[in-house]
């Protein structure tokens, strides 16, 4: 895979379709977990059958996302629900602003709203920090890359999230790339041994996947450059001036992209550097959830 194959693969991965067979399966586990045999509290209070009608209401600034997977959410919850949507994935947001509003039985509205209220919160804080990201490298080269620091079961949401934010997802998980990290170089020998090895599995396994090796320092640059046979380079923890030697020392041969002690405060420095992509481990693990509300409409 060249340079332009690899770019068109990372642009792939970016715009996938939704696969709605995982995220039908995430819905139906997360009910089952949440509502067991009942939401009794609904089912003691409200008579069968009543109809209400409820908003979700926008109590922060941010950019809304999750608007599509809380279709998805009332929809199996119960398909008579009908949903009028007024702000869409994607939007900025502020304080009093109205995204939808759903109308039909009560008891399934709020069947609905915890789990619609947890997956739009957690969502929309990603897309908002990553579009926070997205602007400060305005101007550059450098594309904001989310990681596998997700959590467990909300992979594909989160990940989902910050292509909303207008971030660029990395691997979906160990299955869809090669990401030769310090531990893989240091178990199998050194980097030359790890490179050499990954094209023999590949081709054992007649697997077509992308190769991308992290390095610490130039040296180790410099031996990945002699052995060659990879897509991407991963500069970890690189001080701004190691990292721009790094990048007119592979001088377009091989797509860059930083790590390692990254912030909102000095990334624009990284983007600086002149490298094609920063992964932001605090895209998905560390982000605050945008504060949102699902109200009924008396």
């Amino acid at each position: 895979m060249n340079h332009e194959q690899f770019l068109t693969f990372a642009h792939t991965l970016t715009h996938t379709g939704l696969d709605k067979q995982l995220i039908d399966q995430f819905i139906l586990n997360s009910l089952t977990e949440d509502v067991g045999d009942g939401d009794h509290t609904s089912l003691a209070t409200i008579p069968a059958g009543t109809q209400g009608k409820a908003k979700l209401l926008v109590k922060d600034e941010g950019i809304l996302a999750g608007v599509e997977l809380a279709l998805e959410i009332f929809h199996i919850v119960d398909a008579g629900l009908k949903v009028s949507v007024f702000i869409n994935d994607g939007a900025k947001v502020k304080p009093k602003d109205i995204a939808f509003e759903v109308e039909g039985d009560a008891q399934n509205i709020l069947k609905a709203e915890r789990l619609v209220l947890n997956c739009m919160q957690r969502m929309s804080g990603i897309a908002t920090t990553t579009r926070q990201i997205v602007d400060l490298l305005e101007g550059t080269n450098a594309k904001v890359l989310d990681t596998r620091k997700t959590t467990p079961g909300l992979r594909y949401l989160e990940k989902w999230a910050v292509r909303i934010g207008g971030g660029v997802n990395h691997r979906f998980g160990l299955y869809d790339m090669i990401l030769i990290k310090d531990n893989h170089v240091d178990y199998s020998g050194g980097i030359r041994q790890a490179i050499e090895n990954t094209q023999e599995y590949l081709a054992a396994q007649n697997k077509k996947l992308a190769i991308e090796i992290e390095v610490r320092n130039l040296e180790e640059l410099q031996q990945v450059l002699e052995v060659g046979g990879v897509n991407r380079i991963l500069l970890d923890n690189f001080n701004f001036t190691d990292l721009r030697d790094a990048v007119n020392i592979i001088d377009g041969r091989f797509i860059t992209e930083a790590s390692g002690g990254i912030t909102i405060d000095n990334i624009r420095e990284y983007a600086e550097c002149g490298v094609d992509y920063i992964s932001v481990g605090a895209l998905t693990h560390s982000v605050k959830s945008l504060d949102l509300s699902l109200k009924a409409v008396k």
